[in-house]
C-alpha cells in the first residue's frame, strides 16, 4: 500500500494528526478570521484592488506557515498532502468564483455589498464542507468501496467540466429559475430595493425579504454543489479528516479578497474548465486504482508528490493558453475599472 493510504491500512480505523488541541486550535482560528471579516464587511463599502491584495497576500500566507508548521512537527509526507490539498482545493475554489461572480451579476448586488455575500457562501461552505468531511471519513472507515465511489463522482464531474467546456456553454444565471429562490419567494414577499445589509425589514405591516436574502441563499445552494465535488476530491490527496478540513478552511477563507483581485481576470481563464476536468479525473483514477490496490496488491498506486507535480503543470499550462488566447480582447477592451464586483 502506498504512503499516502497507509493510513487505512484498517478500514474500521482512521489514524489521524488531529489531535483535540490542533482540531480546537485550528477551528479557533478559523472562527476567528470569520468574525474579523464579519465585522470588516459590517459598514459596506467598496473594495479597493490595495486592499483586497493586502488581504489576499495574508490569506496565502497563512496556510504557507500552517504547511510548514505542519511539515517540521508530523514529516514530510503531511507536510506534502497538506500543500498538496490546498493547492487542489484552491484550484478548485477558482471555479466557484466564477458561479459567484455570475450570481453577483444576476441579482445586481451593489458593489459595497459584493463582499459580504461573499463572506455569507464562504461561512456557508465551511459548515457545509465539514459536514461532507464528516461524513466521508465515515464512509472510508466502514466503507471498502468508497474510495470506488468517491472516484467515480469525481470522474463524471470531470466529464461533464469537459463537456460544458468543449460545447461552448454560455454560463448564464436565470434568478427567476432558481430552486432556491422560488421557495423563498412562495413563504415569504421580496422587497424590490436593497436595504443595506440587512436580509429582512418589516414592509405594509409584515416581514419581507431583502434581495441580499435572496442572492446570499443561491450561493449557498451553490456551495452544497461544490462540496459534493470538493470533498471527494481531496480525499484523493490525503485519508486524514485534519488535513482534508484544513485544508478546505484555508482554501475558502481567503475568497472574500481573491474574488476582488482575480474579478477582471477570471473572464480571460477561458480554459480553467479544462485543467479542473483534467485533474478531477486525475485524482477519480487514483482513487480508484487504491480501491483495485485493495483487491490487488499489483495496481500500482500514485504518490502524492505526482499529484502535486501534476496539479501545477496543469493549471499554469491552462493558465498561459488562456492568457494567450485571450490577448487581443485584453488589447481591445481597453482600461477596465480596479474594482467591479
Amino acid at each position: 500500500m502506498s504512503p499516502d493510504f497507509a493510513l487505512f491500512a484498517s478500514p474500521a480505523v482512521i489514524h489521524t494528526i488531529g489531535t483535540p488541541w490542533l482540531w480546537g486550535g485550528t477551528i479557533a482560528v478559523v472562527l476567528v478570521l470569520l468574525v474579523m471579516d464579519f465585522a470588516i464587511t459590517r459598514r459596506p463599502h467598496e473594495v479597493s484592488m490595495r486592499e483586497a491584495i493586502g488581504w489576499t497576500v495574508f490569506y496565502i500566507a497563512l496556510p504557507i506557515a500552517f504547511g510548514i508548521f505542519l511539515w517540521a512537527g508530523h514529516g514530510s509526507t503531511t507536510g506534502m498532502e497538506f500543500f498538496t490539498g490546498y493547492l487542489l482545493e484552491k484550484s478548485l475554489s477558482v471555479d466557484n468564483l466564477f458561479v459567484f461572480m455570475l450570481l453577483l451579476s444576476a441579482f445586481a448586488v451593489p458593489a459595497a455589498l459584493a463582499q459580504r455575500v461573499l463572506l455569507y457562501g464562504i461561512a456557508g461552505a465551511l459548515v457545509l464542507r465539514g459536514i461532507f468531511i464528516a461524513l466521508g471519513a465515515a464512509a472510508l472507515a466502514t466503507l471498502d468501496w468508497a474510495f470506488l465511489l468517491f472516484g467515480l463522482i469525481l470522474l463524471v464531474t470531470a466529464v461533464k467540466l469537459l463537456a460544458d467546456a468543449a460545447g461552448g456553454h454560455e454560463q448564464e444565471v436565470d434568478v427567476s429559475s432558481m430552486k432556491s429562490v422560488k421557495l423563498m419567494r412562495r413563504f415569504m414577499p421580496v422587497t424590490d430595493d436593497y436595504q443595506g445589509t440587512r436580509m429582512t425589514v418589516r414592509q405594509a405591516g409584515r416581514r419581507a425579504l431583502t434581495p441580499l436574502a435572496l442572492v446570499v441563499a443561491a450561493v449557498m445552494a451553490t456551495d452544497l454543489v461544490f462540496a459534493v465535488d470538493s470533498v471527494p476530491a481531496v480525499y484523493g490527496v490525503t485519508g486524514d479528516p485534519f488535513l482534508v478540513f484544513a485544508t478546505n478552511a484555508f482554501a475558502l477563507l481567503g475568497l472574500r479578497a481573491l474574488y476582488f483581485v482575480l474579478h477582471a481576470a477570471l473572464s480571460r481563464l477561458v480554459h480553467l474548465a479544462y485543467g479542473l476536468a483534467a485533474i478531477l479525473a486525475f485524482i477519480g483514477v487514483k482513487l480508484v486504482l487504491h480501491w483495485a490496490h485493495g483487491i490487488w496488491s499489483g495496481v500500482p498506486q500514485i504518490p502524492t508528490a505526482a499529484s502535486l507535480v501534476f496539479i501545477v503543470v496543469v493549471l499554469a499550462t491552462v493558465t498561459l493558453t488562456s492568457l494567450r488566447a485571450t490577448r487581443g480582447e485584453q488589447r481591445h477592451a481597453g482600461e477596465e475599472p480596479t474594482v467591479v464586483p
